[in-house]
């Protein structure tokens, strides 16, 4: 699994026209969930969002995690965070898992967020949305749960 984790101070998702979520200031994940990805995977990197430090400390210093700051999550599924563009110039998903092995495992993300306490809003799954935020920062993380970056 792939995660882009963006510091917000507000982010939200709509669809068709229509606002489906919205969190406060937290983050914005964009989670890409690959082939042969399982539960594990799932559990590691929620468990890195749930208690990554980016969040500033009185002193100014990256020291705080979302429970920390009463920080909210929105999670949005993300396949063409697989991506292969190496050949061409038209990428390749074939990385990417098919929807109906990505959505219990996006599901199983945001469950174990909920577990540890941290605040839980979605977009929808397979729709096109529209996706908006104030990067807080800006701080963007890439997260990967087979550790290459």
């Amino acid at each position: 699994m792939r995660a882009v984790v963006q510091r917000v101070k507000w982010a939200r998702v709509s669809v068709g026209g229509r606002e489906v979520a919205r969190t406060g200031r937290g983050f914005l994940v964009l989670l890409g969930v690959g082939r042969g990805d399982d539960a594990g995977a799932a559990r590691y990197l929620a468990e890195k969002v749930a208690t990554l430090r980016v969040f500033e400390d009185g002193a100014g210093k990256m020291n705080l995690a979302l429970g920390d700051v009463g920080g909210e999550v929105l999670a949005v599924s993300q396949f063409t965070l697989y991506a292969d563009c190496r050949k061409g110039r038209r990428p390749s998903f074939s990385a990417a898992a098919p929807p109906e092995e990505a959505l219990p495992l996006f599901e199983e993300f945001t469950e174990e967020l909920r577990r540890r306490g941290v605040p839980v809003q979605t977009g929808v799954f397979g729709e096109h949305m529209l996706v908006e935020l104030a990067n807080d920062g800006p701080v963007t993380v890439l997260l990967d749960s087979d550790r290459t970056f």
